[in-house]
């Protein structure tokens, strides 16, 4: 009889847990999911929220480097027309070397004049003196080349090369720094790099070569770490540095084309007022789903 009673009792039907793993649980399907699944489900809980005068601000520097990359072509420009000599040419690489250091010395704190001259200016010494024994190499270097196919080439290095650079640091790190360049930067660091051996294939003296080729790696090389160390010196000094800049650049680009200014200005205007814009109306279609499903990160860093 008391068989009869436990037959005919009904059956607690266990309880649903949430496992990972484990398989299927007794008395459930295999993708059984209950009301208390979604309990840990949280919704844009790692979207930023941005401002737009912080956007606009942090798209100054892309703006500042676009700059930079259109003093140099404008350089280059005037060297193949005859315009700028070999000598005034030295005369900017100098100043540009000199005004460098300064800043570097200036803007660094745990930096010092003797850690300056063994890590900044003796390898500088020797890149330089590489270079003066490389100039004939790159003055005939692209002779068999039509000139066509090197302004097409130059163009297209120089879009890869701005397309590619990391306009938050520097791709030359200053003494002490742990973090190395990603394969981006290296990349268009090497665009640059080829971009101004083209150029200087076309002048017509070695010292021509040298001076041009001084310039531009001066600027693509160390440009960005000088930049970099005002903005972190001082960001109200890297936006001054930054709109005079942009006005020097905006200038000397409309003594040379009004077409070429008009455009140099849509760009700048579009880098610091369209995209920043197109940016914070985004963020209001972003929907982003968090819960214990996620695969587990580490709140905590790896060194060797």
């Amino acid at each position: 009889m008391d068989h009869h009673l436990a037959s005919d009792s009904p059956q607690v039907r266990p309880r649903w847990r949430k496992v990972a793993y484990g398989g299927m649980q007794p008395g459930f399907d295999d993708n059984h999911t209950d009301e208390s699944f979604l309990e840990g489900m949280v919704m844009n809980a790692n979207v930023v929220r941005r401002d737009m005068l912080k956007v606009m601000l942090d798209s100054v520097s892309i703006s500042e480097y676009l700059c930079i990359v259109a003093l140099v072509v404008l350089v280059w420009t005037y060297t193949l027309e005859s315009t700028i000599d070999e000598n005034r040419l030295l005369c900017i690489d100098v100043s540009l070397l000199v005004s460098g250091f300064l800043i570097l010395l200036f803007t660094r704190e745990k930096i010092s004049l003797s850690i300056l001259v063994h890590h900044y200016f003796l390898n500088i010494s020797f890149f330089i003196m590489g270079l003066y024994v490389l100039a004939p190499i790159y003055q005939t270097l692209t002779r068999s080349i039509s000139s066509d196919s090197i302004w097409a080439l130059t163009v297209s290095l120089l879009v890869i090369h701005l397309f590619l650079h990391d306009y938050s640091e520097s791709t030359v790190n200053a003494p002490g720094a742990l973090k190395n360049p990603a394969l981006t930067s290296c990349i268009s660091v090497n665009a640059s790099v080829v971009a101004s051996v083209f150029i200087a294939s076309r002048l017509p003296s070695r010292l021509h070569v040298f001076a041009i080729m001084l310039f531009s790696l001066q600027v693509f090389l160390f440009g960005p770490l000088v930049t970099c160390c005002i903005k972190k010196y001082s960001f109200r000094l890297h936006l001054c540095f930054s709109i005079s800049l942009m006005v020097v650049t905006l200038s000397f680009v409309y003594m040379l084309r009004c077409l070429l200014f008009v455009l140099l200005l849509s760009l700048l205007v579009f880098v610091n007022v369209v995209c920043p814009y197109w940016l914070i109306r985004i963020q209001e279609y972003k929907f982003e789903i968090n819960g214990p499903w996620d695969e587990a990160k580490l709140c905590f860093a790896i060194r060797d």
